[in-house]
């Protein structure tokens, strides 16, 4: 066996993430994963941050349902949590307008499908028993859309995404859940882009049973911490009297490694999945910080920070055509039409990460998780038009700073 030389240290430089995720962790976060002093995963701090974690995310969800906790690992791993309800043959119609809930869809139809539907289409399954409402990109979800599938199909579970980050549009929420209460039908929402960033309270939505979010975008956590999920007693109850086929994610099970057993908090101390002390000691303060800030004053100084960026790139040229206050979806001007790639290739060579949509239309995605200051904006802003004015577009980059300035001078109420 031939001797392989080791390679030399990983060094990965400072970026400026001003995409839809992950953002920029907090150097407070950081500091509490790299601080924590042993790696037990039983020691008494442990398991009391973990206690603290849950009572915390009922906080953020605003909710009191018992199981509300986190899924180690990304976003996908509490989506793949909350989808596991879904059992073959189970009827489901889901919304998709973008990239990720396109992927959501597919989990779905991969959950619902038969063993000759999986035969017959293994990667992509094409179940009968879902229905897939296809809302052109660029578009959100309406109440409208909604109502009329369900009335239609009568499904068991509807699956929407809040925030679709590929598109960059607010889905109805309110609608959606309105539309499931009337139908009697179990809503499920993927939060991944909203949770953290929207002010809202998922007990004000009695139409969805079940709820999942992701660890690096409005919590800003290390991606591969917790994803937040929170579950009704209906549905708990579904998955009690069924069964899903997963115990790693398995909605009842996982809780109880956050000492949630039948539906009550138990005391500390009893055995759990070797959580990491690291993990849990990051996403404790990531939590911390959240409520810090207050839900509805990180919600305005969203709003207030994405009117800037968004107002800064039309008056560069460009298009926007997303809703989201975390981040704005644009075209190019008409003349860098079809160079979307290309722009983002170049910004990212500079620390600078901006990212196109994953799907078509090509369009640039440049966002402003945990930016939220009047530097940082003008750093994303300098940066996009400096991008910009390399491929030709000949800004003056001087009237894009004093056009920032003049949203900064006017008062946040405006928002």
């Amino acid at each position: 066996m031939t001797n392989v030389a080791p390679f030399p240290p990983l060094e990965i430089p400072e970026t400026l993430a001003a995409g839809p995720g992950p953002g920029n962790t907090d150097a407070r976060v950081l500091a509490s994963f790299a601080n924590a002093g042993l790696a037990d995963h039983m020691q008494a701090d442990v398991l009391r941050g973990m206690i603290e974690c849950k009572e915390m995310l009922r906080a953020v969800w605003g909710t009191q349902n018992t199981y509300t906790y986190g899924v180690g690992g990304t976003g996908f791993s509490g989506l793949d949590c909350l989808f596991s309800a879904i059992l073959p043959g189970d009827t489901v119609v889901a919304f998709v307008n973008g990239t990720f809930s396109g992927i959501d869809g597919l989990t779905i139809r991969m959950k619902a499908a038969s063993r000759e539907d999986l035969r017959a289409n293994p990667m992509d399954p094409r179940p009968a028993n879902v229905t897939i409402v296809t809302v052109p990109h660029g578009q959100s979800v309406s109440a409208e859309v909604i109502d009329r599938a369900l009335a239609e199909a009568k499904p068991k579970w509807a699956f929407m995404a809040h925030w679709e980050t590929g598109s960059g549009r607010i889905n109805d929420l309110q609608g959606f859940s309105a539309a499931c209460a009337r139908h009697g039908v179990l809503g499920l929402v993927d939060a991944v882009s909203s949770l953290g960033i929207e002010d809202f309270s998922i007990d004000n939505y009695p139409g969805v049973a079940g709820w999942a979010s992701c660890p690096q975008k409005g919590v800003l956590c290390l991606p591969l911490t917790y994803a937040p999920v929170s579950f009704t007693d209906r549905y708990i109850d579904e998955v009690r009297a069924n069964g899903c086929h997963t115990y790693v994610h398995h909605p009842i099970l996982e809780a109880r490694h956050w000492g949630i057993v039948d539906g009550q908090d138990v005391a500390a101390g009893s055995y759990h999945r070797t959580h990491s002390g690291y993990a849990v000691a990051a996403f404790h303060e990531a939590l911390r910080i959240l409520l810090q800030h207050g839900r509805a004053e990180k919600a305005r100084d969203y709003a207030h920070h994405e009117r800037a960026l968004r107002d800064a790139v039309t008056a560069m040229g460009c298009e926007v055509t997303s809703n989201m206050t975390s981040l704005v979806v644009l075209n190019l001007p008409p003349a860098l039409a079809g160079r979307e790639k290309e722009l983002v290739q170049a910004c990212r060579a500079r620390g600078f990460g901006i990212w196109p949509t994953l799907s078509e239309p090509v369009q640039v995605r440049v966002g402003i998780l945990n930016q939220l200051s009047q530097a940082a904006i003008t750093e994303i802003v300098t940066r996009f038009a400096a991008a910009l004015n390399e491929m030709g577009a000949g800004l003056d980059l001087d009237e894009v700073t004093q056009g920032l300035e003049r949203h900064y001078r006017e008062p946040m109420a405006a928002e």
